[in-house]
């Protein structure tokens, strides 16, 4: 099972040398601070909290939600 994602995959180009750099955001590698910020924004979708409540309690934070 793939790890889950926090945001979708950026590819950026680096006019420079030329070349492409992939830039993944996973959910165990986001900052606490975060996810809280996501968890209370207005517009949180209900999938992705739940992901981010897993993530929470695999850290061994423990979150009380409704």
């Amino acid at each position: 099972m793939p790890p889950i994602k926090f945001k979708p995959t950026e590819k950026n180009y680096d006019r420079r040398s030329g070349t492409y750099t992939t830039q993944h955001y996973y959910m165990k590698g986001t900052s606490k601070k975060d996810l809280f910020d996501y968890i209370n924004s207005s517009n949180a979708k209900p999938k992705r909290i739940h992901g981010i409540l897993k993530e929470l309690k695999r850290r061994g934070i423990k979150v009380l939600w409704k």
